[in-house]
């Protein structure tokens, strides 16, 4: 009889783990891999979505995310914890610095650490795991105003969307705001005659929202990037991006473009002005843009640098670039007779 009832625990026991082990097969089985992007732009590289596409899902514990990056604009994949604050630019290198350090691709992610790629473009991608139940906040560290949701629920809870709606959804999204940039070309041209003679418009952009976060539609060219002036002119670029920045940089690339180049004074209003005698003079503006989001309970900021001057003392062709996106054909010249 002993010898029954210690094969029959025998028995039991092995089927209680042939059953755990299917139980943890079946669970692993029925993980589900989402597929999103991060990122679209128009075909010159000119007009950017700044957006994960789509940036809200509902997703099962267990399951990944896997982004795919599809700009020559870079773009990270962040995920902060609570409470913790955004990491800023690494000003001495001009570089971003994740969260702080990346971690590797198929990170777990459930909000008791940080997890985040390095800035990534075209054609790269990176996966996150969600080992947990909760509702966590997607960023981008380059774009403050990127953002998205992903909402992980428990196993017994049904999903609302499949991956085709989610499909649906980033194509729509990627139309609407290249289309919306498409529409700010014109605004940033005609916001550059009201000026003045010599005015560039150097980008402009536009924040959207729907329910997961925020978007942003960017046009990334020198609107006017031709202009003729006369010796002892000023030419005067301004900024109508927020949140990408932008620098105006003439003749060599300094290795950080985010503090002017020496020598420049400001002027009476706060902008900053070069002089410029020859072609091949280096001169870098700093980076341009608006960083200061106006929020509830944090100080006031500085007022933001978003204008940049240059007076041109002798004739010739200038040729500058956004040292940011001069890649996507950020590029203008300034002929001076």
């Amino acid at each position: 009889m002993q010898k029954l009832h210690k094969h029959i625990s025998s028995r039991a026991a092995s089927l209680a783990v042939a059953a755990l082990l299917a139980g943890v097969a079946t669970n692993a089985a029925s993980a589900t891999q989402w597929e999103a992007q991060a990122g679209a732009q128009s075909g010159d590289l000119g007009n950017q979505a700044l957006a994960f596409l789509p940036n809200e899902f509902w997703i099962h514990a267990g399951d990944s995310i896997h982004w795919t990056f599809r700009t020559a604009e870079i773009h990270t994949v962040t995920f902060l914890k609570p409470g913790q604050t955004r990491p800023p630019l690494n000003s001495s290198l001009g570089t971003f610095v994740g969260c702080p350090g990346t971690t590797s691709d198929g990170s777990s992610f459930d909000g008791s650490a940080c997890v985040s790629n390095a800035t990534s473009t075209t054609g790269q991608t990176y996966t996150v795991n969600f080992p947990a139940t909760g509702n966590f906040k997607l960023v981008c560290l380059v774009h403050s105003r990127m953002t998205g949701a992903i909402h992980v629920l428990p196993l017994s809870e049904t999903l609302p969307y499949d991956q085709a709606f989610y499909e649906m959804q980033a194509t729509r999204a990627q139309g609407e705001l290249l289309f919306v940039a498409l529409g700010l070309e014109g605004l940033g041209i005609a916001e550059g005659q009201r000026t003045s003679a010599h005015e560039v418009t150097a980008g402009v952009s536009a924040i959207l929202a729907n329910g997961g976060g925020s978007q942003t539609a960017a046009v990334m060219r020198f609107l006017g990037a031709t202009t003729v002036v006369h010796v002892g002119d000023t030419v005067e670029w301004t900024n109508l991006s927020a949140p990408p920045f932008h620098t105006i940089t003439f003749g060599t690339e300094p290795a950080n473009l985010m503090p002017p180049s020496p020598g420049m004074v400001l002027d009476a209003d706060g902008v900053r002005h070069a002089v410029i005698s020859s072609p091949n003079a280096s001169v870098n503006s700093g980076f341009l843009g608006s960083p200061n989001q106006e929020t509830v309970g944090q100080p006031q900021g500085p007022l933001d640098f978003t204008r940049f001057r240059v007076t041109f003392t002798a004739p010739g062709r200038f040729n500058y670039i956004c040292g940011l996106h001069d890649l996507l054909g950020m590029i203008g010249t300034v002929i001076v007779q």
